[in-house]
């Protein structure tokens, strides 16, 4: 009974003997998969061929490129798959399309800046049409009376105006305070407009803090003001056709103007209305995709 269980006991390899014959094996299937690469399947088991070449592998393309050295090549793409379909949603620009120039802030130099290179764009563009300058702006002060840029500021655009060979075409909407209200009077004549419940007001000009300065610079500084406001008022004696005296004497106080007293004064034309038509037609969605080259003409 004794030797029918010893028969029976499973026989184990020593441990030394055991990883010899693990390394033995993965000999023996490397040499294998190495014989079925070669071709020589005459050395390699069929069984192990089969499954080798059911294995997947990348493209011909890419491994021609990996066996260079390099990195797998991207799929081109054309730049016309990312032109955009529409116009892009910037409304100056497309503003500035239907030839419209929009003051909608206090005169500082940023503001004057782009207004006077948007009447040159124009000009460029066109020198027959017409352009459109809308204005909603305090001038060289803040809504609470704050000087915040220099007088000189309205005079360069007013100079542009007179520069550009084009007629410019002014619209009062909002308020237009103190220089403000002198490029809306330089317009062309008889194209000069406000909307019905729109403000305009003329004041003198106004003198920034002085700050630590000594008496010596503050008597320059009154006679650069004293100069400046010459200067406005001898443009709004052509713009209005009124005295520099007469006009001296009306700024004296702030001089708040509606519609219809700047229209009486000489500062406007006419007032815009529903029914009146100020402007040439605005280009349609698909037009300005043609012109702008987003679509086939």
């Amino acid at each position: 009974m004794a030797m029918q269980l010893s028969a029976a006991r499973p026989c184990s390899l020593p441990q030394p003997a055991l990883r010899r014959s693990s390394a033995r094996g993965g000999r023996q299937q490397r040499q294998h998969v190495v014989a079925a690469v070669q071709g020589t399947p005459a050395a390699a088991d069929v069984g192990d061929l089969h499954r080798f070449q059911q294995l997947w592998t990348p493209p011909a393309a890419q491994l021609d490129v990996q066996a260079r050295g390099g990195a797998p090549a991207a799929a081109a793409s054309s730049y016309d798959d990312h032109k955009p379909r529409t116009p892009p949603p910037d409304l100056p620009s497309l503003l500035l399309d239907s030839r419209i120039v929009y003051l909608g802030m206090p005169l500082v130099p940023a503001v004057t800046e782009l207004i006077i290179a948007e009447m040159l764009y124009l000009q460029h563009k066109d020198r027959t049409k017409p352009m459109y300058l809308y204005i909603n702006s305090t001038g060289t002060t803040r809504a609470d009376g704050e000087t915040v840029g220099f007088e000189t500021e309205g005079t360069a655009i007013y100079d542009t105006m007179c520069f550009v060979k084009n007629e410019v075409h002014t619209v009062g909407v909002g308020v237009a305070i103190g220089q403000s209200c002198m490029l809306l009077s330089a317009g062309e004549k008889g194209k000069r407009f406000m909307l019905e419940h729109a403000t305009a007001m003329l004041h003198q000009p106004r003198v920034p803090p002085t700050g630590q300065r000594q008496a010596i610079e503050i008597q320059i500084k009154w006679r650069e003001v004293l100069a400046q406001k010459q200067n406005m008022l001898n443009i709004l004696s052509r713009t209005t056709g009124h005295s520099p005296e007469k006009l001296d004497k009306d700024m004296q106080r702030p001089l708040y103007m509606q519609p219809a007293d700047a229209l009486a004064y000489g500062i406007i034309d006419g007032v815009v209305t529903p029914e009146k038509k100020i402007i040439d037609d605005v280009k349609s969605a698909d037009q300005w995709d043609k012109e702008a080259g987003l679509v086939a003409r």
